[in-house]
């Protein structure tokens, strides 16, 4: 392994991360969250990876076609959301709605960042630099926002079950997380072997369902208005 070409695909996989996280930060700029959380759920996100890996290499021994690719995407989702249950979600920093999509945001990615620096990595050590340039486009368009959609969605559920009992917001969260997988596996399953119009007709799912998690942002911020803050923002 060349460690600079890894370095580079590394940087070019978290910068545009990092630009999705600061466009999705500005949605809760009255209230901001304390920026040491806020690295924790992306690195948190980030240590999914190497726990993902090696349950989707067992999975490759144990399925083919559509199966794999769907055991694939159970894989991920669930270990997303489950980091984000035992780092994040119960901290007292979390203490108003739109904070349970704003973190599930932060953790997807975190976990966008670095597959985004593994799909990179095999570009820049056997092709191109325009091979890579495009791959890159590709995750930072296609890719990565569907990580925000699936887990923002799980998050937009959270939120929306904000001010219900603890077992409502036990059946929200798992909506979410079979959302999450469904809109995930749809994506994995039309993007394989696509080209042209049909790639493009992915991609529009995709930016559809996030001006969907746009408008559920504000649905959240009127929920929130309409109970008040039940607690001073933690710093």
């Amino acid at each position: 392994m060349n460690s600079s070409d890894f370095a580079v695909a590394f940087v070019s996989g978290l910068i545009p991360a990092l630009f999705w996280l600061w466009f999705w930060l500005r949605e809760d700029k009255e209230r901001p969250e304390p920026w040491g959380l806020i690295l924790l759920a992306f690195v948190s996100g980030m240590l999914v990876v190497p726990l993902v890996l090696p349950l989707q290499q067992l999975a490759m021994e144990l399925y083919q076609g559509d199966i794999l690719v769907f055991v694939w995407v159970i894989i991920e989702e669930v270990l997303k959301y489950a980091i984000a249950l035992i780092v994040i979600l119960w901290h007292k920093a979390v203490d108003e709605p739109i904070d349970l999509i704003i973190y599930m945001i932060a953790v997807a990615l975190g976990f966008a960042a670095l597959e985004n620096a593994l799909f990179l990595f095999g570009p820049l050590t056997t092709d191109t630099i325009a091979s890579t340039f495009i791959t890159g486009n590709f995750r930072f368009l296609g890719a990565t926002l569907l990580h925000v959609l699936a887990s923002g969605t799980v998050g937009a559920l959270l939120a929306l079950a904000y001010y219900k009992s603890d077992a409502m917001k036990i059946i929200y969260g798992s909506i979410g997380l079979l959302m999450a997988i469904i809109l995930h596996f749809l994506f994995n399953f039309f993007i394989m072997d696509a080209s042209g119009e049909t790639i493009l007709g992915v991609f529009l799912f995709v930016w559809l369902g996030i001006i969907m998690l746009f408008l559920i942002f504000e649905k959240v911020k009127l929920l929130e208005a309409r109970h008040g803050t039940p607690f001073p923002k933690y710093k």
